[in-house]
């Protein structure tokens, strides 16, 4: 059986998780531990059930619940900070969640099937990884170009204070400086 048979569920599993912490929210310290201790305590019943597996599958299930944890903390990071950094973090702790999940399944066959999923498994990793760092790189740009845009319009409205004389000159650019953030 193909290892996309099994990504597809560990995928949608990973988005719900994730779509679960997509917002930034202001989370004083006491939130941030609370959260942070439910996703321990889940991540150990997870691993408990893990108990009542056999074999490979054990080894699976575990790989799953220490996914889902590690998800569910950069989740919770993100959430925290709602910063660009945070978020990609995310996206690569979905990608080697999901890359150890797959190793762990690849463990069921032998010869030729094991080593063509394992192949098949780093390369859904290897571009799990570069797309992470190509949104990294998009939202890097973005800033950047919004720096940019903001800078020049500063410029701009500088230059029109200049045009001013006396009170109203200082007023224009004290309005600039503090619309463009530049105090």
């Amino acid at each position: 059986m193909l290892l996309s048979h099994y990504l597809k569920p560990i995928f949608i599993c990973a988005a719900a998780l994730v779509s679960t912490y997509s917002f930034a929210e202001a989370m004083t310290r006491s939130e941030f531990s609370a959260a942070k201790a439910v996703i321990k305590a889940d991540y150990k019943i997870d691993k408990t059930a893990c108990a009542n597996s056999k074999g490979n599958a054990k080894d699976i299930c575990k790989e799953e619940a220490k996914g889902k944890e590690k998800v569910a903390l950069a989740g919770l990071d993100f959430r925290r900070s709602g910063t660009d950094s945070d978020n990609n973090k995310i996206a690569v702790a979905k990608a080697h969640s999901v890359y150890a999940v797959a190793k762990e399944v690849c463990d069921d066959q032998s010869g030729e099937p094991k080593t063509l999923c394992r192949t098949e498994a780093k390369s859904t990793h290897t571009k799990a990884l570069a797309e992470a760092k190509m949104v990294k790189k998009v939202g890097e740009a973005k800033a950047d170009e919004k720096q940019d845009v903001n800078k020049a319009n500063y410029k701009v409205a500088i230059e029109k204070c200049e045009s001013a004389g006396g009170d109203v000159k200082t007023a224009c650019i004290a309005s600039a400086k503090t619309k463009y953030n530049k105090n």
